[in-house]
C-alpha cells in the first residue's frame, strides 16, 4: 500500500484489494451518490479492480482511499483522472461519508490533491465540476485554489466547472 498524500488529520493511499466491501458500502448512501455519476455494483467492482492493477502505473493519477490518519478509518474516495483528450489537465472528484460531512476534510483533502496533481510538472491544470444543487462542493473546490469557469456539458448535464492553472 502506497500513501498518495497526506495531511494532518488524512490519509490518501491506495485501496487494498480486501477494501472492496468498504468502497461498495460508501456508496449504499444516497446522500453520498445524490451528487456522482449513478453506477451499478458491478460497474463500481470493475472501477474497484482497475484501480488496484493501475497502482503499478502512475502515482498522479488514481482512485484512492481516505482514512483519518489517527484511526485508518475510512471517509471517502477521491481520483484524479485525466481530463479531456490532453495529458496536461486532470480531473479532481470525491465522495466522504454522511458522517464526515461538515468537517473541513472535503476541502482539506482538495487541497492535498491539488498539491500532488501539479507536483507532476507535465500537469498544467486541474479541473472539477458538480451539480449546480451542490453548493458546498462548490465552496470546497474553491477553497482548494480552483475558480468557477462557466459550466461544462457533460451527457445531458450542465454542471459547473472549475478550474486552476498552475
Amino acid at each position: 500500500m502506497t500513501i498518495i498524500t497526506q495531511t494532518p488529520r488524512i490519509i490518501i493511499r491506495e485501496f487494498l484489494p480486501d477494501e472492496l466491501e468498504t468502497y461498495l458500502n460508501h456508496f449504499n448512501d444516497e446522500r453520498v451518490i445524490e451528487h456522482i455519476p449513478k453506477r451499478t455494483r458491478d460497474e463500481r467492482i470493475t472501477i474497484f479492480n482497475i484501480a488496484l492493477s493501475e497502482y503499478t502505473g502512475s502515482k498522479t493519477k488514481g482512485i484512492w482511499g481516505m482514512f483519518y490518519a489517527d484511526s485508518d478509518e475510512f471517509i471517502g474516495s477521491c481520483l484524479l483522472r485525466p481530463f479531456g483528450d490532453t495529458s496536461d489537465k486532470l480531473e479532481l472528484g470525491y465522495s466522504l461519508d454522511h458522517k464526515d460531512w461538515g468537517k473541513g476534510l472535503a476541502s482539506e483533502m482538495a487541497k492535498a490533491m491539488v498539491n500532488h496533481g501539479f507536483f507532476d510538472s507535465a500537469i498544467t491544470e486541474i479541473v472539477a465540476c458538480t451539480t449546480v444543487e451542490n453548493i458546498p462542493s462548490q465552496r470546497v473546490l474553491e477553497n482548494a485554489g480552483l475558480k468557477r469557469d462557466g459550466n461544462l456539458l457533460r451527457g445531458e448535464l450542465d454542471l459547473p466547472f472549475f478550474s486552476l492553472k498552475r
